[in-house]
C-alpha cells in the first residue's frame, strides 16, 4: 500500500494560530493515570474524538481542526475532574498498581484494582468499559461540518493533457518495451 506524504511549506504569507487560539487547559496527568482511565476516557469523550480525527483526516491541515483539538482537550480535563469528584481513590489504587507492577504498565497485574475501578465509574458516572478492540470497531460519525469539496489539479485543465485522451487505439498501453520489471528486460526479471 503506498501511503502519500503531505509536506506543508511555510511562506509569509502562510497563516499560524497565535499562542492565545492554541492555549487551552491541559490535563496535568502521567502516562499511568492516562492509561489507568484510557477506556473510559475513551468512550466519555467519543464524539469529540471522531470530531477531531474525522477533521484532520479530511483537510490534511492541522490548522483547520484547533477548535475539535481544544474539544477534546477539554472533554478528557471534564471526564478526569469527574473521576476525581467520584472515584479518586479507586482510580489513584489502579493507577499506582499500573505504574509499579511493570515497566510498561500492564493490565494483567492490576485486574483487581481494574476491576474496583470499573464498578465505579459504572455506578457513579454510568460508564461501562468498553470490550478491547470496540476502538477499532469502523463507526458512522454524523457531522454539522461541511464535506471537503474536492477540486481536480491543475494539469488535467492543460492541454497537453487533454491531448491523452486522442491517443490512438493501436497506441502500446503496457510497458513491456520499457523494459519493466519481470516483462522483458533479462537484467529484472524477464526473458528478454
Amino acid at each position: 500500500m503506498y501511503l502519500s506524504r503531505v509536506i506543508m511549506v511555510l511562506t509569509a504569507d502562510t497563516w499560524l494560530p497565535t499562542e492565545e487560539e492554541l492555549t487551552v487547559k491541559e490535563v496535568p496527568l502521567g502516562t499511568p493515570a492516562l492509561r489507568a482511565g484510557s477506556f473510559h476516557m475513551g468512550k466519555y469523550c467519543e464524539a469529540q474524538n471522531n470530531e477531531f480525527m474525522l477533521c484532520r483526516d479530511e483537510t490534511n491541515d492541522p490548522r483547520a481542526c484547533i477548535k475539535e483539538g481544544k474539544e477534546v482537550t477539554s472533554c478528557s480535563y471534564n471526564f478526569f475532574k469527574a473521576v476525581k469528584k467520584s472515584c479518586a481513590s479507586e482510580f489513584t489504587s489502579h493507577a499506582t498498581c499500573l505504574e509499579r507492577s511493570s515497566s510498561n504498565y500492564n493490565f494483567v497485574r492490576c485486574r483487581k484494582t481494574q476491576a474496583a475501578f470499573d464498578a465505579c465509574v459504572l455506578e457513579n458516572l454510568g460508564i461501562e468499559r468498553p470490550d478491547y478492540g470496540y476502538f477499532c470497531l469502523p463507526k458512522i460519525h454524523a457531522t454539522d461540518r461541511p464535506a471537503p469539496v474536492e477540486t481536480a489539479p491543475a494539469w488535467m485543465n492543460n492541454d497537453k493533457a487533454q491531448k491523452l485522451k486522442e491517443l490512438p487505439d493501436d497506441f502500446p498501453r503496457d510497458h513491456r518495451p520499457w523494459g519493466a520489471w519481470g516483462t522483458g528486460s533479462p537484467s529484472f526479471g524477464g526473458s528478454g
